[in-house]
């Protein structure tokens, strides 16, 4: 098996979009990106694959990311991100300027909110000193075979080159595969938040935060 790690390119953002569609559900039906985005997947995707490539960069934008190659083709992504630099605002401002685009009302644009709201109440905390590491995802044929690991070896040295000291990282609660990846990284479990309301829609009581020094 050949591995390459390299950066995620305009190309990519099929797979960025899956990736964000994947890492968001983390192996249960429903995910950020489907309450954001009722509808088909192949709707769904076009559509983050428009955001992840907006004028603006932001904390899903393709330019954060870095892609896994096996023997040539790619199987997965990741990314990382300063959130002083990539605030949510630039995320939302994206959003909304692609669905506007798309011809979706204020109304309907406005809507998102209500839809996303459970997600919010178990978002982590960003702080600006910590390098964010976000949407982990690889295909099912790529998994157990350290592509995960490659990936979040090079996206953390990527933090320490920006001056980063500390990195974060976000699981859902039970995702004991995802939480032994990270651990074997080097992040350490910090705290966690649980909501009833995420739990129903989920399947899961809510998301852990863990930190590592770089």
């Amino acid at each position: 098996m050949t591995l390459k790690i390299r950066d995620a390119t305009a190309g990519d953002v099929d797979l960025i979009a899956w990736t964000q569609v994947e890492a968001s559900r983390s192996n249960t039906p429903l995910g950020f990106w489907d309450l954001a985005l009722p509808g088909t997947d192949e709707a769904r995707l076009a559509l983050i694959a428009e955001i992840a490539t907006s004028p603006r960069e932001h904390f899903a934008h393709v330019s954060g990311f870095l892609v896994a190659e096996v023997d040539g083709e790619p199987v997965g992504a990741l990314s990382g991100y300063a959130p002083k630099v990539k605030k949510l605002g630039h995320f939302v401002g994206a959003l909304d300027y692609v669905l506007e685009r798309r011809g979706w009302s204020e109304a309907h644009r406005k809507l998102i909110a209500f839809r996303i709201a459970p997600c919010m109440t178990c978002f982590s905390d960003s702080p600006d000193d910590r390098w964010i590491v976000e949407w982990v995802a690889l295909r099912p044929a790529a998994r157990g075979k350290g592509v995960a690991a490659e990936l979040l070896r090079a996206i953390l040295a990527r933090g320490r080159a920006a001056g980063f000291r500390k990195a974060q990282i976000t699981h859902l609660i039970d995702n004991t595969p995802a939480k032994r990846a990270y651990e074997r990284a080097g992040f350490a479990h910090v705290d966690e938040k649980r909501d009833p309301q995420f739990e129903a829609i989920f399947g899961r009581p809510g998301t852990a935060r863990m930190w590592m020094d770089l």
